[in-house]
């Protein structure tokens, strides 16, 4: 059933032979910069949470599985809960120091902001 996704195939013309298989593209993901090219800003955001604080890791570029393991690591040195996407990470609470001082540890080139 997954090979038959058609809005992967928006626009291609139909084929009347029975074993076309179509094959998609695959996109080349984005190669993540070492840790010392990345500029990360850490800032706190109270905005549509219902009151609560939240640390906000913003600027990361690269794959989202490096997103996501980067998130992780935060989260478990922390000692809190959160997640990582869309480019961003997002810690509960006000760690900004805290993750501040652990992104240069690893070799981020991170700044606190607000």
């Amino acid at each position: 059933m997954a090979d038959n996704d058609w809005k992967k195939r928006l626009g291609i013309v139909y084929s009347t032979n029975p074993d076309f298989q179509y094959e998609e593209e695959e996109e080349p993901g984005q190669e993540t910069p070492a840790p010392e090219d990345q500029r990360l800003t850490v800032t706190i955001d109270r905005r549509n949470r219902g009151g609560k604080q939240v640390t906000l890791v913003k600027g990361f570029v690269g794959k989202e599985d490096d997103l996501i393991s980067l998130g992780k690591i935060l989260k478990v040195k922390c000692g809190t809960g959160g997640s990582a996407k869309d480019g961003e990470i997002v810690i509960q609470g006000d760690m900004r120091d805290k993750v501040t001082a652990l992104l240069n540890e690893m070799g981020y080139r991170a700044k606190r902001g607000n």
